[in-house]
């Protein structure tokens, strides 16, 4: 049981940020510093990507573990609530097909994408920064 109206937990939830999280300020804040250019939600582009890299070909989504559903058996962020499960697990479904769906249409445009998780970004950064720099130079 929710501790909350379901009004407040509402507008909670439409209170939750969908660009300029922390795990994707802090992914364009490393990338920045180590010199790389990039556009953050570029319009133009199925799902307006997080990061494009247009010089590497490269876009690169930051997903919310809780949100885009990260099924690592590791990851405790993604979490389903309790309370109106059938409402989670059809948002969860659909999050996850237009997350795949676009990532295919970018595919079909020439694109290359990486996704970071945000448990990733949090528990290692440099580690994710490594990650997407091997990822920029693999041909």
């Amino acid at each position: 049981m929710d501790r909350i109206s379901s009004a407040e937990r509402s507008r909670n939830m439409a209170r939750v940020p969908s660009r300029d999280t922390k795990p994707e300020i802090a992914v364009r804040s490393a990338l920045h510093r180590k010199g790389y250019r990039f556009r953050k939600n570029a319009r133009g582009l199925p799902g307006t990507p997080d990061i494009v890299m247009p010089k590497y070909g490269v876009v690169i989504e930051v997903r919310g573990c809780f949100w885009h559903r990260h099924s690592a058996v590791h990851c405790k962020l993604s979490s389903t609530p309790a309370s109106n499960v059938e409402f989670w697990q059809s948002k969860f479904t659909r999050n996850v097909e237009r997350d795949l769906a676009n990532a295919a249409k970018l595919r079909c445009l020439g694109w290359r994408v990486l996704t970071v998780w945000e448990c990733a970004v949090r528990r290692d950064l440099p580690k994710v920064i490594i990650r997407i720099e091997s990822f920029l130079f693999k041909s």
